[in-house]
């Protein structure tokens, strides 16, 4: 009996120890999550949301605004698994930033390549959101009032340094917020949705439109 009591106990010490190690290498594979992956995931999650939408306003029954709301929840977790992604990839157990980037990239603009790393990228990324943002706000106060001015005439347009952080060239950063605003606006403008998607209260910017618009390579010559 004592000798199947060890047993017993043997087999229990090495099924912890198992499910210890299992335990461990999923928190090592969820810490590893790739940020390029999570974004395309939240991108295809907008598209879906999108769709969503436009489903609803062709026939807005409770079944599809159902439909859409679940869409759009669906996009924002997507969202928060991606900013944890790249939270995770930027920074240290201490909230440091780390230079160590291992995200190599390069976007093309006016003729020529400028290489950016992971932090860089996002910001850039960030930069054409914020735009979106604004030029849709602007876009929708415009309609609201009366007023056609265009959003050339927008003195956040013109600044173009709305959430800069100076990680970046002040100039790239302008040039990709512009290039959002432009077609937040158009957006806010005309009351639809072209180039974004609504997600709850917020309109963010299709990640197709975002793609082209950034035009983000993998550089494997940086240096």
């Amino acid at each position: 009996m004592f000798e199947g009591g060890i047993m017993k106990f043997t087999r229990y010490i090495a099924s912890v120890m198992t499910f210890a190690f299992l335990a461990l290498i999923g928190v090592g594979t969820a810490a590893a999550q790739n940020p390029n992956e999570e974004y395309r995931e939240w991108q295809n999650a907008q598209r879906r949301a999108q769709e969503e939408y436009r489903d609803y306003q062709r026939r807005p029954t409770r079944d599809n605004y159902r439909d859409w709301q679940e869409a759009v929840r669906h996009a924002q977790r997507e969202q928060a698994e991606y900013q944890r992604a790249q939270m995770r990839g930027s920074y240290g157990n201490y909230g440091n930033y780390s230079m160590n980037q291992s995200g190599r990239y390069r976007v093309y603009r006016d003729g020529q390549y400028y290489q950016v790393d992971n932090r860089g990228a996002a910001l850039l990324r960030q930069a054409v959101q914020q735009g979106y943002r604004q030029g849709y706000a602007a876009g929708v106060n415009d309609r609201r009032y009366g007023r056609n001015s265009g959003y050339y005439n927008n003195s956040m347009y013109s600044s173009g340094s709305f959430g800069y952080d100076p990680y970046v060239a002040r100039n790239q950063y302008q040039y990709y917020f512009q290039q959002g605003f432009q077609r937040g606006y158009e957006d806010g403008f005309y009351s639809r949705t072209r180039y974004g998607v609504r997600s709850g209260n917020t309109f963010n910017i299709l990640g197709s439109v975002l793609n082209t618009i950034l035009n983000l390579t993998t550089d494997n010559n940086y240096r």
